[in-house]
């Protein structure tokens, strides 16, 4: 059993004889986040306040603010500790945890018109036919391209074409993946038809011809073709310090005073052909809230269609309804129609998430150790991949 599953039964089994029950007289609300940004901070408080003034017995809806780096940690350690907070956003890399654990109430009644929901972006988030978190946010990864170092831009890059225009230091910047985020490596990987593991979960991945290809040719571009900004180098490209960023729509918001001309473009192409890797997070419902039934009630008008529309400004949303590139132009005036189609649109459309698994707290924590020695010059690619999946076989086959 993972420590992020025990963690979240362990709270749950403390607190059985006294959950269940709803509050009576006025209810605060608390959900846990992981942004501090202002603007994304701004609307959540708008939509809360539009849910309040027609509800008067809730008198409180807050965002309580995690740090991303340690957010579910934190977030299983208020569950076990008895300080669960009323709705949670939750990591894809969570999702299987927190969806088998029975930490997380059934939603899918609350949720207006569920029917236009896009069926492979809620297939994580889902458990014998129940809904048990809405997938708020369902952002495929782009190619943010500077097009003031990076001239003669194509239609859609190759790989090769990407590493060789962001050499000599002009370099391609993943904002998220800082040596310790590998999963977000996926977003190269899966352009060689790479995964981590099996569609079952039980087989690694790793050591793979694909993996091992897409692997090296990542190592080459950081220390041959010094593309990829090495170890300990702090890259920013929406400071216009680099030529590329592989990077999802939310970040469009920095460059709203760039001063440098830019461009968004799908992921580059890869031996495999064109492809697309999607970052997603829900929101649930905690069942030890003392007021299940007013969160979800919550979370129902939090991710209506009109909320929806107003969201997908930073959370492209899952909705049939909202999912073309003239709605999302609404919300996004920084990025034009036919990018929002061709890295959005199409994007959700066929594209996969990102890796998620079983125990994938102890998974990140194994094959981020097991991966550091690849990150030198001298680094055997084959056979420290061959050594991840010695390391983590035991906790794929556990599940």
């Amino acid at each position: 059993m993972s420590r992020l599953l025990a963690l979240i039964l362990a709270g749950l089994l403390a607190v059985t004889a006294c959950s269940g029950s709803a509050a009576s007289g006025p209810k605060s609300l608390r959900m846990t986040v992981w942004t501090a940004n202002e603007a994304h901070l701004k609307l959540l408080n708008e939509i809360a306040a539009e849910y309040k003034a027609a509800h008067p017995d809730v008198t409180e809806i807050k965002f309580d603010s995690i740090p991303a780096d340690g957010y579910t940690t934190t977030l299983t350690t208020q569950i076990a500790g008895g300080n669960a907070p009323d709705l949670a956003w939750i990591l894809e890399e969570s999702a299987p945890d927190f969806v088998s654990s029975g930490a997380l109430a059934p939603i899918k009644g609350k949720i207006e018109k569920a029917d236009e929901l896009t069926p492979s972006a809620t297939k994580l988030w889902e458990k014998d036919g129940e809904l048990y978190a809405y997938p708020f946010s369902t952002s495929p990864f782009g190619l943010f391209v500077n097009t003031s170092l990076v001239k003669d831009v194509p239609a859609r890059w190759t790989w090769d074409q990407a590493i060789a225009a962001s050499a000599a230091g002009k370099g391609l910047v993943l904002p998220d993946f800082k040596y310790q985020n590998w999963a977000v490596l996926s977003a190269i990987w899966r352009g060689w038809g790479a995964n981590a593991w099996s569609e079952d979960g039980r087989s690694c991945g790793f050591s793979s011809a694909e993996m091992k290809d897409a692997m090296s040719f990542v190592h080459k571009a950081i220390f041959t073709d010094k593309a990829i900004p090495g170890p300990g180098t702090t890259v920013d490209f929406f400071a216009g310090n680099a030529a590329m960023a592989i990077s999802q729509i939310s970040r469009a918001g920095a460059l709203k005073d760039a001063k440098f001309t830019w461009t968004l473009m799908p992921l580059p192409s890869g031996p495999k052909g064109d492809y697309a890797v999607i970052g997603q997070a829900g929101v649930g419902v905690l069942k030890r809230s003392k007021n299940a039934e007013a969160a979800a009630d919550f979370l129902g008008f939090f991710t209506n269609e009109a909320n929806s529309a107003k969201l997908a400004q930073f959370f492209p949303s899952v909705r049939s309804s909202l999912l073309n590139a003239q709605t999302l132009a609404k919300s996004n005036p920084l990025i034009r129609p036919e990018q929002l189609q061709s890295v959005v649109v199409e994007g959700i459309s066929k594209g996969v998430v990102k890796p998620s698994h079983q125990g994938q707290e102890e998974l990140n924590q194994t094959i981020r150790a097991a991966l550091d020695p690849l990150w030198k010059p001298d680094a055997q690619v084959g056979a420290v991949l061959d050594d991840v999946c010695t390391k983590i076989k035991p906790l794929l086959e556990r599940k």
